[in-house]
């Protein structure tokens, strides 16, 4: 059956009683064993996905090991459908102390949404953004934003007019140009939460190359150039490495005060470049905002932030 996640992060001993842990992307790979592995910590756990019977299954899976559970479908390219998910979150919990960006997906074909922008953009970046923006409020104290990311990232420069647009248009480079817009929204974050005194961390990371996830099933055979960026981290090669890298970063108390980094695994990495670029994180901050016709978030603390401290 092989290791659990959370004895590969060292945190098979954390108490996660009483800790509310909201899991995007959880029906199936890293999502759904970190999302486990949390309810068997002893954490309640929102379960998401867009298929009910895979949702359905997991939350059976969770209250198996004595969770409480809750499975809340949204289509991450439905603005509408992703606010009302964090309507329901806010409903039927009374605050988060864990939530975890990791929906997403790998697309061959392009195609733009009902906001104009280009799919992959929209799932892996705007509807994580807006599901933070709608939970800012009610992220207690103490509380941990864990995005997944990617070594995608690297090699790739924020250009949001591509996002807009099919032309030219490479599933590889708009997967690691929105992974690149993960890590530039984590370290953003990090900062606005600094600056307004919120005491909630912000992180995101790159869980390795993962035959067994659900990524999986996006990609084009044989194996495309993004895959082979993943191999840069050696051991991370499988769903129950992933979760434990999400793990680390969502509940050791190794990491309670880390906030605004970017990791590989368990390990604190330097990102690119561009993901360091705090202009192009404001911009990219402001737009998203923009796009999504709502107030931007932390807009008080914006001017704060950029005196904040370079992610490394």
């Amino acid at each position: 059956m092989g290791t659990p996640p959370e004895t590969l992060a060292g945190v098979a001993d954390v108490d996660c009683t009483g800790t509310q842990a909201v899991v995007t992307g959880s029906t199936s790979g890293i999502g759904r064993a970190a999302a486990v592995a949390l309810g068997r910590l002893g954490a309640d756990v929102v379960v998401h996905g867009r298929d009910r019977d895979a949702g359905s299954a997991v939350v059976a899976e969770l209250e198996a090991v004595g969770a409480d559970a809750t499975f809340v479908p949204a289509d991450f390219t439905d603005r509408a459908a992703v606010r009302e998910f964090a309507t329901t979150v806010r409903s039927e919990t009374d605050g988060v102390d864990l939530l975890i960006n990791n929906a997403g997906g790998f697309f061959r074909e392009g195609r733009i949404t009902g906001l104009g922008v280009e799919r992959t953009f929209h799932v892996n970046h705007l509807s994580p953004f807006l599901v933070t923006a709608e939970l800012l409020a009610h992220l207690r104290r103490g509380a941990r934003v864990v995005t997944t990311a990617s070594a995608a990232h690297r090699g790739t420069d924020l250009d949001l007019d591509r996002a807009t647009t099919l032309d030219g248009y490479s599933g590889t480079w708009a997967y690691s140009h929105s992974k690149l817009a993960n890590v530039l929204f984590s370290n953003e974050l990090a900062r606005r939460l600094d600056a307004a005194d919120r005491a909630v961390t912000a992180n995101s990371f790159h869980p390795g190359a993962i035959p067994g996830s659900g990524f999986s099933r996006f990609l084009p055979g044989p194996l495309p150039s993004v895959v082979r960026l993943f191999d840069s981290v050696p051991g991370v090669t499988s769903v129950a490495d992933g979760a434990a890298a999400l793990l680390f970063l969502g509940v050791s108390p190794r990491t309670a005060d880390v906030s605004g980094r970017y990791f590989s695994g368990q390990e604190p990495a330097s990102p690119s470049a561009a993901a360091r670029d705090q202009t192009a994180a404001r911009r990219l901050w402001e737009r998203s905002a923009s796009l999504l016709d709502i107030d931007e978030p932390l807009a008080d603390a914006s001017e704060a932030a950029v005196q904040g401290n370079d992610p490394r």
